[in-house]
Protein backbone atom coordinates (compact mmCIF):
# COMPACT_ATOMS: atom_id res chain seq x y z
CA UNK A 1 0.00 0.00 0.00
CA UNK A 2 1.42 3.30 -1.01
CA UNK A 3 1.77 6.16 2.06
CA UNK A 4 -0.13 8.93 1.47
CA UNK A 5 1.11 12.64 1.19
CA UNK A 6 -0.26 15.08 4.02
CA UNK A 7 -1.50 17.29 1.31
CA UNK A 8 -3.78 14.00 0.15
CA UNK A 9 -5.05 13.49 3.80
CA UNK A 10 -7.35 16.86 3.53
CA UNK A 11 -5.27 19.42 5.93
CA UNK A 12 -5.30 23.04 5.29
CA UNK A 13 -2.91 24.94 3.04
CA UNK A 14 -1.76 27.06 6.38
CA UNK A 15 -1.14 23.16 7.91
CA UNK A 16 0.84 21.97 5.27
CA UNK A 17 3.25 24.62 5.03
CA UNK A 18 3.61 24.47 8.76
CA UNK A 19 4.35 21.15 8.35
CA UNK A 20 6.85 21.72 5.15
CA UNK A 21 8.58 24.17 7.39
CA UNK A 22 9.27 21.46 10.64
CA UNK A 23 10.66 19.16 8.01
CA UNK A 24 7.46 16.83 7.71
CA UNK A 25 7.09 15.41 4.71
CA UNK A 26 5.42 11.42 5.44
CA UNK A 27 2.63 10.97 7.55
CA UNK A 28 3.25 8.48 10.31
CA UNK A 29 0.90 5.70 9.82
CA UNK A 30 -1.48 6.47 12.84
CA UNK A 31 -1.62 10.08 11.37
CA UNK A 32 -2.64 8.49 7.49
CA UNK A 33 -5.66 6.60 8.88
CA UNK A 34 -6.18 9.13 11.42
CA UNK A 35 -6.81 12.75 10.14
CA UNK A 36 -8.96 12.03 7.24
CA UNK A 37 -11.39 10.15 9.92
CA UNK A 38 -10.34 13.28 12.02
CA UNK A 39 -11.05 16.27 9.82
CA UNK A 40 -14.46 14.65 8.69
CA UNK A 41 -15.87 15.21 11.95
CA UNK A 42 -18.58 13.11 12.27
CA UNK A 43 -17.60 10.34 14.67
CA UNK A 44 -15.08 10.11 18.39
CA UNK A 45 -11.68 8.07 17.16
CA UNK A 46 -9.39 6.25 19.99
CA UNK A 47 -6.07 5.64 18.06
CA UNK A 48 -3.26 3.89 19.73
CA UNK A 49 0.20 3.90 18.84
CA UNK A 50 4.01 3.59 19.99
CA UNK A 51 5.65 6.49 21.34
CA UNK A 52 7.16 8.65 19.43
CA UNK A 53 4.40 7.68 16.04
CA UNK A 54 3.01 11.48 15.96
CA UNK A 55 0.07 10.60 17.49
CA UNK A 56 -0.09 14.68 19.07
CA UNK A 57 0.02 15.49 15.58
CA UNK A 58 -2.79 13.39 14.26
CA UNK A 59 -5.13 15.12 16.47
CA UNK A 60 -3.98 18.38 17.16
CA UNK A 61 -3.36 19.43 13.34
CA UNK A 62 -7.41 18.71 12.62
CA UNK A 63 -7.82 20.47 15.84
CA UNK A 64 -6.09 23.70 14.69
CA UNK A 65 -7.63 22.87 11.36
CA UNK A 66 -11.08 23.29 12.76
CA UNK A 67 -10.20 26.35 15.34
CA UNK A 68 -10.69 30.23 14.17
CA UNK A 69 -9.29 33.24 15.32
CA UNK A 70 -12.99 34.08 17.53
CA UNK A 71 -11.42 34.68 21.38
CA UNK A 72 -13.25 31.73 22.78
CA UNK A 73 -12.37 28.42 23.61
CA UNK A 74 -13.00 25.79 20.96
CA UNK A 75 -10.92 23.03 21.66
CA UNK A 76 -10.00 21.17 25.31
CA UNK A 77 -7.48 18.23 25.67
CA UNK A 78 -7.12 16.24 28.44
CA UNK A 79 -3.96 14.55 29.37
CA UNK A 80 -3.71 13.40 25.39
CA UNK A 81 -0.75 11.26 25.91
CA UNK A 82 1.26 9.21 28.64
CA UNK A 83 4.49 11.68 28.10
CA UNK A 84 2.27 14.83 27.65
CA UNK A 85 0.69 13.69 31.23
CA UNK A 86 3.82 12.81 32.45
Amino acid sequence: MKTKTFEELGLSEDALLVLKKKGFTTPTSIQEKAIPILLDGSVDVIGRAKTGTGKTACFGLPIIDFCEESGVVQALVLTPTRELAI
